[in-house]
């Protein structure tokens, strides 16, 4: 447990009237794409986008493909250094709940939590931390300790209870493949998860979750044109339900075809042996507006906020915290 640390959750429904507040991370896609004059445009599609992906998987006792529909949270997750403390909260990660709405029985249904994976400290961690690290060095390398704190924190926040008041399951954070990795389809086939994708060796995005607790699997779910990454704990195949599954398949398969078309958009789709490319051209564009150089110069905004602001105002007591936590 972290009783030196306070968590709190917070939600906000994301709907096509969802507007970003004022401590929303202005990097996390949602608020990227709620912005600018396509804004309700944007959010309609894309959870028409969702709605339609989820009745495709779920067709089973569905002849017109609309039985179901998905409502989307987005979990905003504030820690204290302090626990006796209240203010100067950190907005530590934001992640997505997905529940599922049956139009057949009118019964609502948890989906996964998780999906989406938005953290400051990560963003410290990649583009300053990394960054600067790498600076001097003719070959690209990882501090010994990279991740170490921020894998931490995060198990410290799943083992709290102000998860497991919240949650019911451990989280789900699915991900777009690495293409500086080559994947290879395997025999193993799931009726909801699709072919199973296996790699030689874990990208840095792998030992990164790796060290927060999680392992992964690649699959490529029916329909889809590239396999997506699952980071979990525990039997992904065994502690969820198909419709858990589909909720986050659904959701997370269309926020990549418009995060990254080259990949999940493309017109053919992968192969035995794969590896994604960022510079295909043979790929088509949703009709949802999403500003990726945006995203790119935030992520370096708001690692220098969390350097600037948590980081180094925290560091003997983040240091000593770490070196003592046991996982």
């Amino acid at each position: 447990m972290c009783k030196e640390f306070a968590f709190t959750v917070k939600s906000i429904c994301f709907d096509e009237n969802y507007q970003p507040s004022a401590n929303t991370r202005a990097t996390t896609n949602f608020a990227n794409l709620a912005r600018g004059e396509s804004r309700q445009e944007n959010l309609r599609n894309t959870l028409n986008m969702i709605d339609n992906r989820f009745n495709a998987l779920a067709h089973w006792d569905n002849p017109k493909g609309d039985r179901y529909t998905v409502e989307l949270e987005i979990i905003s997750v504030e820690m204290n250094v302090d626990a006796k403390k209240s203010g100067d909260a950190l907005p530590l990660i934001e992640i997505l709940k997905a529940s599922v709405v049956d139009r057949k029985t009118d019964e609502r249904i948890d989906g996964v939590v998780g999906n989406n994976f938005s953290s400051y400290v990560r963003d410290y961690d990649f583009s300053v931390l990394l960054q600067e690290h790498n600076k001097s060095r003719s070959a690209f390398s990882t501090p010994d300790d990279f991740g170490d704190l921020h894998g931490k924190l995060f198990q410290c926040f799943v083992n709290s209870n102000a998860y497991k008041e919240n949650f019911n399951k451990p989280p789900v954070i699915c991900l777009s493949v690495s293409s500086s990795k080559t994947y290879h389809r395997v025999e193993n086939q799931h009726p909801v998860l699709g072919v199973e994708y296996q790699q030689d060796e874990y990208s840095l995005t792998d030992e990164y979750f790796k060290k927060m607790g999680l392992k992964v699997r690649y699959f490529m779910p029916p329909n889809s044109v590239a396999p997506l990454a699952f980071y979990f704990s525990g039997d992904l195949l065994v502690d969820y339900t198909n419709l858990e599954l589909i909720s986050t398949i659904s959701t997370m398969d269309t926020f990549q075809k418009i995060y990254r078309p080259e990949i999940y958009n493309a017109n053919s789709a992968a192969g035995k042996s794969y590896q994604p490319r960022l510079d295909n051209q043979d790929y088509s564009l949703t009709r949802i507006v999403y500003d990726r150089e945006e995203r790119s110069r935030l992520a370096i905004e708001q690692g220098r906020f969390v350097e600037e602001h948590f980081i180094k105002p925290h560091r003997a007591v983040l240091e000593q915290w770490s070196a003592n936590y046991a996982l």
